[in-house]
């Protein structure tokens, strides 16, 4: 630290600028729904751990327009629990913190973005509705979440140049607003040189957020950790090579990322697995995905909030990997590949030393914010700030209690009657007959299917997730 200190007051002296690092945190707002300890709503949320939070997530719609997708969360009309207000204010409490809207994610999926950003007038609708939707909710930026152009059903010829034009356009709309604009981005090679001109993207954002995590988990053949800083000696094939931050991050350097821009992505959370025979290796075979969170209750996935929980009454055997330099943890056949405070350390070294901008955090909300491991809480995003900024702090949040709730919410709008499901001779949204949770959407004869957040119920209403007291279901 006393290092880090002599050299930014040695640039001061020479009349260089130091830029402090960003710690950018998303915040997944459907993590309210969540039971037990595993609730976070923004009176969980410490103002003083990033830099920048982004609310996530908004949609597109097929004009260019930007949804709400949980009125009754988001907003405080019809007895709704106010949370973009209750979020902006956290600048109240820190008037440093930069607040972000975040339009996308990967439910949202890929093609009504397509559709948007190929349409000259639609673009434009876009381009317009974001300073709208900005100035309107008291956010600083905007964050584009496309998962992913040219790609998930989108225009493999079209979307690169177009989404290029978009956040060109978006720039010119922005930036002299004093609004931020930013991206979150496919990382590895294979994907990213599909979807972005990477030269051309970083000429028009603020920052970029490289989501180097998820490059292994429950898909892949073979047990892998789920974001490893370098590549392991078990990985010989190219696109093997390709699964690590070290390979992500130099291939965007190499293709014109300003260093300063880029972002490098942190989990908060671990990818996991079934071992067979006891294989804990990372390359061994495995048998399927771990077992669900008890909140996250995605299979093959596990918040570090809910790993820590489970260690007060289970025991777990921790291991270190010296290749990939994280950590990895097993009980009976269950593996877990995750990130703690030491990989973290490492992490933080490597965005020093390639003079990135930053960090990125997904997400906010399953650190262990109830102090589980026995090392505070947010143990997680406090060793970042340590590591990249130097800030030893702490803070109190409220308690649950202050969360406001409203037992007997209603809704006014009348919900048009369940749909069969689609065989796609029109198209639009539909729920599943089977599965409140589960909609299609249908394009031109070609279905596509995505899930609500869990808790969450499709509301053909609103076309969009909604509190399942609020739906007919």
């Amino acid at each position: 630290m006393k290092t880090l200190v002599f050299l930014c007051v040695a640039l001061s002296i020479l009349g260089l600028a130091v830029t402090e690092k960003k710690i950018v945190c998303y915040h997944g707002t459907w993590s309210y729904y969540r039971q037990g300890n595993g609730k976070f709503g923004v009176a969980q949320i410490d103002p003083f751990l990033c830099t920048h939070l982004v609310y996530t997530f908004f949609g597109i719609s097929s004009e260019g327009g930007i949804r709400i997708l949980d009125p009754y969360l988001d907003l405080d009309e019809n007895y709704g629990l106010g949370n973009i207000r209750k979020f902006n204010e956290l600048k109240k409490v820190n008037p440093k913190l930069k607040t972000i809207a975040g339009v996308g994610g990967w439910n949202e999926g890929s093609v009504t973005f397509s559709q948007v950003v190929n349409d000259p007038r639609k673009r434009q609708n876009f381009v317009k509705n974001s300073l709208e939707f900005l100035k309107k909710y008291n956010f600083n930026g905007l964050d584009v979440d496309w998962e992913y152009p040219a790609q998930r059903g989108g225009n493999q010829e079209k979307d690169k140049e177009a989404y290029t034009l978009l956040l060109k356009e978006l720039s010119e709309f922005l930036h002299p607003k004093g609004y931020s604009l930013s991206a979150a981005v496919a990382s590895a090679e294979f994907s990213a040189k599909i979807s972005y001109n990477i030269a051309e993207v970083s000429k028009y954002l603020d920052f970029i957020g490289v989501m180097t995590y998820d490059l292994h988990g429950s898909w892949d053949p073979k047990i892998g950790n789920n974001a490893p800083l370098y590549a392991g000696s078990w990985e010989q094939t190219e696109f093997e090579k390709q699964l690590n931050v070290d390979a992500a991050i130099k291939y965007w350097l190499s293709n014109g990322g300003a260093p300063e821009k880029l972002l490098l992505g942190v989990p908060l959370y671990g990818r996991g697995f079934r071992m067979v025979n006891g294989q804990n290796k990372p390359g061994s075979v495995h048998g399927g995905p771990c077992q669900a969170g008890p909140y996250t209750q995605t299979p093959g996935m596990m918040g570090f909030n809910e790993l820590c929980e489970k260690r007060r009454n289970e025991k777990w055997i921790d291991f270190w990997d010296d290749e990939q330099f994280v950590p990895y943890s097993t009980k009976d056949d269950q593996w877990i590949g995750f990130d703690d405070e030491k990989s973290i350390k490492f992490k933080s070294n490597y965005v020093n030393s390639h003079n990135l901008g930053g960090v990125i955090v997904w997400s906010i909300e399953t650190d262990d914010f109830r102090g589980f491991c026995g090392r505070g809480t947010f143990p997680l995003l406090k060793e970042l700030n340590a590591s990249l900024l130097g800030n030893n702090h702490t803070w109190t949040p409220p308690s649950t209690s202050t969360i406001e709730w409203n037992p007997n919410p209603t809704s006014t709008t009348k919900p048009p009657p369940i749909l069969p499901s689609p065989e796609c001779t029109e198209d639009g949204y539909f729920r599943d007959p089977n599965d409140c949770s589960v909609f299609h959407q249908c394009i031109n004869g070609t279905q596509y299917t995505f899930f609500c957040p869990h808790g969450l119920v499709f509301d053909p209403a609103i076309i969009a997730c909604n509190w399942p007291h609020l739906v007919q279901c």
